[in-house]
């Protein structure tokens, strides 16, 4: 069994439904400790995070992801449980196996090759690693990075371990990501019996014409980097428990996926047009989860672009597509961000899996990274 792979089994081991850790950054911090790093624990609230550093100097190469995952559901409905790993035909199965305990692993096992053959590299290597990205991700990542530039602590490159790929190892690399803007619409009616629809206003209907104007808007047409903004309802709740009530109100959730071509304050803008001009009463509030960022070519890019095709014999493609990361917390210091990890088929999923061979292939491509960048 490869180091990677036992390494990964650990942390599978543990139940860190997000905000638990369950001790898998002790482990890590273990592994990272007998090789020179200095760790800093972060606790914020009840989320665990772990910032370790080897080296003083600039420039710094730093590794982030999460130990927390998202839970797994019925246990019944797992062909095996959750968190006893276990392989079947070549694929390791258990919860986090590809989002992301398996990066985790071979981010570890990448840096332990790296310093043995190289304990004088140029710069620094950080590890910045939370226990909240599958959940709120307000007391992690983000919560890090502020104390990092409170101290003035600069991060060059990070290199995320997200599942990335798609089809086969390294084949899609994700230089940056689209903006996440979240809605919250109130549609005020007046409440009423069915029977007397002229005594009421129903917000539904009301609301009805700006929804298909909403779904129906052509908020961009993307650019080279990113595809096209994107609008979807989200959650919408009405009805007072009874088949007889026209409700009073309407509660929508509702989210962008935006683009570069677009900021926060133009979409909102246009959003609140549409709604004034179907003559609605109603409340709106905003909640960004992230603006979008790019890492253009440059050092990381072609770093990373090499060591997939000399691991894998192909060149990866690059790509903006798919949802957010903590990446978004990190690329606004300045920081050029990449997230490249296992295949993402079955993130998520019950039976989640990623192959065993993968995981000592991505430890490969880490430890090349690494090598171009520092060594």
């Amino acid at each position: 069994m490869s180091d990677t792979l036992e390494l990964a089994r650990e942390l599978l081991h543990r139940p860190s439904v997000t905000p638990e850790d369950a001790g898998c950054q002790e482990v890590m911090a273990d592994r990272l400790r007998a090789i020179g790093f200095e760790i800093e624990s972060l606790r914020f609230g009840e989320v665990e995070n772990l910032w370790a550093r080897r080296g003083k100097q600039e420039p710094v190469f730093c590794f982030a992801g999460h130990t927390d995952v998202v839970p797994t559901g019925p246990w019944e409905n797992w062909a095996s449980p959750p968190f006893q790993p276990e392989t079947r035909n070549g694929l390791l199965h258990a919860r986090g196996a590809a989002d992301m305990k398996g990066s985790l692993a071979a981010m570890i096992t990448a840096t332990e090759a790296f310093v043995r053959d190289r304990p004088e590299h140029h710069g620094s290597i950080a590890f910045l690693i939370t226990s909240d990205e599958e959940g709120p991700a307000v007391d992690g990542t983000a919560r890090v990075v502020d104390t990092l530039e409170a101290r003035e602590e600069k991060i060059t490159w990070c290199l995320v371990g997200e599942p990335s790929s798609h089809e086969r190892l390294g084949d899609v690399i994700k230089n940056g990501r689209r903006g996440s803007l979240h809605g919250y619409l109130t549609v005020l009616g007046i409440q009423g019996h069915v029977a007397y629809p002229h005594l009421a206003r129903n917000p539904l209907h009301e609301f009805a014409p700006a929804l298909a104007a909403l779904c129906n808007e052509e908020w961009d047409q993307g650019n080279e980097f990113f595809p096209p903004t994107s609008f979807q309802i989200v959650n919408m709740k009405m009805g007072e428990g009874a088949d007889n009530v026209i409700p009073g109100d309407c509660h929508v959730h509702f989210n962008f996926r935006f683009s570069t071509e677009l900021s926060t304050d133009i979409i909102a803008e246009r959003v609140e047009r549409l709604l004034d001009k179907s003559g609605l009463d109603y409340r709106l509030e905003w909640r960004l989860s992230g603006d979008p960022f790019l890492t253009p070519a440059g050092a990381l890019v072609e770093a990373a672009e090499q060591a997939v095709a000399e691991v894998m014999g192909y060149t990866p493609e690059l790509s903006t597509s798919g949802g957010t990361s903590d990446g978004r917390f990190i690329a606004p210091t300045g920081a050029q961000v990449l997230e490249l990890g296992p295949l993402n088929k079955t993130i998520h999923q019950v039976d989640e899996c990623v192959a065993e061979a993968d995981l000592s292939s991505l430890s490969d491509i880490y430890r090349r990274v690494l090598e171009q960048l520092l060594g």
